[in-house]
């Protein structure tokens, strides 16, 4: 797989091997964990970092393999996923703060480039949550929007 803005192919990253049973020494049931889930998501927390909880303070080091379903799946049952996918708020955010540093920094054509390109993935992005209906279909980026929705 090539990336999406170079002409080089990458490297795959490591990935953890999911066992595909409950270890032995985790106690947690798989309603605790759905619990314990869903309450740190209602405070605010994404899906990333609910699960960074659970492993960090709560000993679970997946809660796919304890439950069954992947995180986002769970949290989307119990009403609590957000508007805007994780991963294309993550864009955003970088986006206002290059946008930011753009404002003081007119000359920087490097990042200038970068900001282009990074609105280009958002572009792609959203159109496949568009179909997927995760978004709804009258959202388009907008930089002024996007300051708007990351404060």
């Amino acid at each position: 797989m090539s990336r999406i803005h170079s002409g080089r192919k990458g490297r795959a990253g490591s990935h953890r091997p999911f066992p595909l049973t409950k270890p032995e020494w985790v106690t947690a049931s798989s309603e605790e964990v759905v619990e314990q889930a869903v309450t740190l998501a209602k405070g605010g927390q994404s899906a990333a970092q609910v699960g960074l909880t659970l492993r960090d303070q709560h000993g679970i080091p997946s809660s796919r393999v304890v439950t069954g379903k992947r995180l986002a799946a769970v949290l989307s049952e119990h009403g609590v996923h957000p508007e805007i996918p994780d991963d294309l708020q993550a864009l955003l955010k970088r986006v206002v703060h290059l946008q930011r540093h753009l404002t003081t920094h007119p000359k920087d054509l490097s990042n200038r480039r970068g900001l282009a390109l990074m609105e280009s993935r958002i572009r792609r992005l959203a159109r496949y949550y568009r179909q997927r209906r995760r978004l709804p279909e009258n959202w388009r980026y907008s930089a002024a929007g996007a300051a708007l929705q990351v404060e």
